[in-house]
């Protein structure tokens, strides 16, 4: 992958909006590495869903940092985040708000859910009910909240980010192919290496407390104005035809393979179109390449497949299959 810019034509000045806003989440990136330690891939996929205006669903153990990371991504942005432990006896109107009778006025009033903020970690989503999980669906496609045929816009920018514990399966309610479908992304969240977790316990032993990010020197140093200018930046990303239609047959290919019984939507078309521009522009090029797709179509696609049972016994994975159609699929040149 080359992060060489296009020479701009003679008499073009640059953006210096977009580029102050790549800038900015750079910066981003190295102050969240202050807190949260051996995720940078992680955390640029976060950023790669708030330029390109999705969601992420984050895989991991108990105990790698994933609260950790939304709030210090927060705290770098200057944005708000809230957190909803999803349980069993979640209510829809626990999530998105609900009408509440006020005595004094006599009328219903509408009090917010936890929904209304910018960066909501849903922790543990796939341990609430199908009927409180189908409360997010409205929110991540059409970033609003109807109550009573009444929409209610949700602040931008706004990105669900969602955990699941990938070993953990007693007491769960898989999340339907229609929700994963709404993620732009799924994460793996990885365990951190010895020398991280060394890392880790220093920091721990020196008075690190993970609820005082402020004290642990995180610092805003990008702001919401910094996405606008990044989003408008990314949409004029060019993206040859040869790159669309290579977009298009690795999708198709997975529909195609003998191991899936689901392969993946033109919704996971648009998906990987959009996550492969805003990496192309964090990474300083104007113009999509052939392995810009290749960097993003397992995260983009993995949560978009489903296995066969059979392969599923055997101990196929969705990455292996991916992994298996990026080697046959022809790389336009």
């Amino acid at each position: 992958m080359t992060d060489t810019a296009i020479p701009l034509p003679q008499g073009a000045a640059p953006d210096t909006g977009a580029l102050q806003a790549r800038a900015a989440l750079g910066r981003l990136r190295a102050e969240v590495g202050k807190v949260v330690v051996g995720q940078d891939a992680v955390v640029t996929g976060m950023v790669i869903a708030l330029l390109a205006r999705g969601h992420v669903l984050l895989e991991g153990v108990p105990g790698v940092a994933k609260t950790l990371l939304i709030r210090t991504i927060a705290a770098a942005l200057d944005l708000d985040s809230k957190r909803v432990q999803f349980t069993p006896d979640l209510m829809p109107g626990d999530v998105t708000g609900s009408l509440i009778f006020d005595a004094r006025s006599a009328e219903f009033q509408f009090r917010q859910g936890p929904v209304f903020t910018n960066l909501l970690l849903a922790d543990e989503i796939n341990r609430t009910p199908p009927k409180t999980q189908a409360s997010l669906l409205e929110v991540m496609e059409e970033r609003q909240v109807s109550v009573e045929g009444t929409p209610r816009t949700l602040p931008d920018p706004f990105l669900v980010a969602a955990t699941q514990n990938p070993i953990e399966y007693e007491g769960t309610y898989p999340l339907p192919e229609a929700q994963l479908d709404r993620f732009l992304l799924k994460l793996t969240v990885p365990l951190p290496t010895r020398d991280e977790e060394l890392g880790v316990l220093r920091a721990h032993h020196q008075g690190f407390d993970p609820r005082r990010l402020r004290e642990a020197g995180v610092q805003a140093v990008a702001t919401a104005a910094d996405l606008v200018a990044g989003r408008a930046a990314v949409q004029r990303v060019a993206v040859a035809d040869g790159v669309l239609a290579y977009i298009v047959d690795l999708c198709r290919a997975t529909r195609v393979s003998p191991s899936l019984e689901l392969g993946a939507s033109p919704r996971g078309a648009t998906a990987l179109l959009a996550a492969s521009k805003a990496w192309a522009w964090l990474t300083g090029r104007d113009y999509v390449t052939p392995d810009d797709v290749k960097a993003l179509a397992r995260p983009t696609l993995r949560h978009r497949v489903r296995l066969r049972a059979e392969a599923e016994l055997e101990g196929v994975t969705s990455d292996a299959v991916l992994d298996s159609v990026l080697a046959t699929v022809p790389t336009p040149r």
